[in-house]
């Protein structure tokens, strides 16, 4: 695995952190997804051989928690809450804008490579439904113009 040097020194101070080096697999697969993109089979072993366990023990992990990715991702990463709340909301409709906007297909690289939308299970906003989030940044209460404006404030990022 060809990862940053600062990639593993991440990872070497990690690991004594915690009583049991298994203990540190995510942190390990944060690291390795923030260098690489996303966590192929060949970081699940990496991580695997590291800390000394089976390589299953790492890939339950990597397909457990959604914030792990074993596919690639545009440069901005769209995810529509679809939990009840946002739902009952309208956040299928939101969704559908952006996936209008960018020309994408759900969970694909846009054509231009500029976005993936995808579909979150929970963003913890009920309260403010539909929400997504756009990389780290929760936008709340929205509807199909708010989504448009904001399809919007990423093309014009896009091109600066």
């Amino acid at each position: 695995m060809n990862l940053k040097p600062e990639t593993l020194a991440e990872i070497e101070e990690a690991i004594p952190k915690y009583p049991e080096k298994q203990s540190a697999v995510m942190p390990l697969l944060h690291a390795i997804q923030k260098d690489q993109g996303l966590l192929t089979n060949e970081a699940a072993e990496w991580v695997a051989d590291k800390l000394g366990i089976e390589p299953i023990h790492v890939l339950s992990v990597v397909t457990f928690y959604p914030f792990f990715r074993q596919h690639r991702i545009g440069k901005r990463h769209i995810r529509v809450c679809r939990t009840l709340s946002c739902a009952m909301a309208g956040g299928a409709k939101v969704c559908d804008t952006m996936l209008s906007e960018f020309d994408a297909k759900l969970n694909e690289v846009s054509p231009d490579g500029e976005v993936t939308v995808e579909f979150a299970e929970c963003l913890a906003s009920c309260g403010t439904a539909p929400v997504m989030l756009v990389d780290d940044e929760l936008y709340e209460n929205l509807d199909e113009s708010k989504a448009q404006e904001i399809c919007e404030k990423i093309k014009v990022e896009a091109q600066a």
